[in-house]
């Protein structure tokens, strides 16, 4: 069976920085950053990259649909 190795592309700046998506990140691959977007809020970032399965919890739960996942087979 083909491994599956995942990455996440987050809008930044609609980002509202509520950190549902690091919470259903069952990798531990998302962040909230110390760094803050033009709006004023923390945004979500992939602070563990090579861990990301490309399960998509992130972008299902996120509620201003800031998140695309991208899948490639190895």
């Amino acid at each position: 069976m083909a491994k599956i190795k995942g990455a996440i592309v987050v809008d930044t700046e609609q980002c509202k920085g509520c950190g549902l998506c690091a919470e259903a990140c069952p990798a531990k691959v998302i962040a909230l950053s110390h760094e803050v977007n033009g709006k004023g809020y923390t945004y979500a970032f992939m602070q563990n990259p090579d861990a990301c399965i490309g399960c998509t919890s992130c972008a299902l739960v996120c509620p201003d649909t800031v998140i695309t996942v991208y899948k490639i087979k190895l």
